[in-house]
């Protein structure tokens, strides 16, 4: 979703413009120009991934400044994980200063305090998370965030936003974006527990980490119909042996999630305008299933009406 783009708006009014929106995406914050404020040029984009969002930012040379006086009249609790899509950047926070480049993560708490700029301009995508559905203590999050790069999991993070960030526009369009957003948002945590070295949190969270990426994996991967335990475990580098294992001890079962999360994609596009217009057969397909006649049964099974008979009611027939 477009949030703001100069292109359009007066010159005169770019600067104002471009504060209130980064504003209303994140928290409140005083934005400082590099350029002079016709000269400015910006663009922001949003895309929602359940209870998480994905921020795509760029812009000419800029500096924002979030103060305790911000803070105090604003409560928005929310963690910030983000990366240069182009561009350097500088950070501060409590103490912790940070040259942000390529490959590098950067976390921000909007409850404290932090300076955050661009002196070259360039883009910057951020995953913005609600404190309370990350579900860790704020310190936990303060002590992890000079420690980032001491993770064994920050690239592996990385590496899962860059490719959301990419092709954000598909996935966060998708039926499964709710359920990547979810494991998502464990990966994240995954990430500050493991920076903060908190081992009140950590062993859970360690233990979770491969069925968090195999939810993240299936969710990316959910139409893709060589999607089976065989090609699951080699993307992860476990053995399916270990990979159900791992599911077991979560309980979770891999061909369930897989036939869950088909099904409710299914379901969405069969009542969508486009859906409503193509065959049953050929959305089955869309969804990763191969058999027509499966499919029918375990959507029967799953919501008490035929695919055709979903569809049809989708459309006022």
């Amino acid at each position: 979703m477009l949030l703001f783009d100069t292109t359009p708006l007066p010159r005169a009014d770019r600067a104002e413009a471009f504060r209130a929106a980064m504003q209303e995406a994140s928290a409140a914050c005083r934005v400082e120009h590099g350029e002079e404020p016709a000269a400015m040029q910006a663009r922001m984009q949003l895309f929602p991934y359940g209870t998480a969002a994905l921020l795509a930012t760029d812009a000419t040379r800029f500096r924002m400044v979030r103060t305790a006086r911000h803070v105090a009249r604003d409560d928005a609790a929310v963690v910030c994980l983000a990366f240069q899509h182009r561009g350097r950047g500088e950070f501060a926070q409590l103490g912790h200063e940070q040259h942000v480049r390529d490959g590098d993560l950067m976390l921000v708490d909007t409850t404290a305090p932090y300076g955050f700029g661009c002196a070259t301009g360039g883009g910057s995508r951020a995953l913005l998370v609600p404190l309370d559905q990350l579900g860790l203590p704020v310190d936990v999050v303060r002590r992890a965030t000079p420690r980032l790069r001491a993770s064994p999991l920050h690239d592996l993070v990385r590496a899962h936003l860059q490719r959301i960030a990419d092709d954000a526009p598909e996935l966060s369009a998708d039926p499964g974006a709710a359920a990547l957003g979810a494991a998502t948002v464990e990966l994240v945590r995954a990430l500050v527990v493991s920076a903060a070295g908190d081992g009140r949190h950590g062993p859970g969270v360690r233990e979770d980490t491969l069925v968090t990426r195999v939810r993240a994996h299936v969710a990316r991967h959910l139409t893709d119909p060589g999607l089976t335990p065989a090609a699951v475990a080699r993307a992860h580098g476990v053995s399916v042996r270990q990979l159900y294992k791992a599911l077991a001890a979560a309980g979770v079962s891999l061909e369930q999630e897989v036939i869950t999360q088909r099904l409710e994609a299914a379901r969405s596009r069969l009542s969508s305008p486009a859906g409503r217009r193509r065959s049953v057969a050929a959305v089955a397909r869309a969804c990763g299933f191969t058999d027509p006649s499966h499919f029918a049964r375990r959507f029967r099974g799953a919501y008490g009406v035929s695919p055709r008979e979903w569809q049809r009611a989708a459309g006022g027939h």
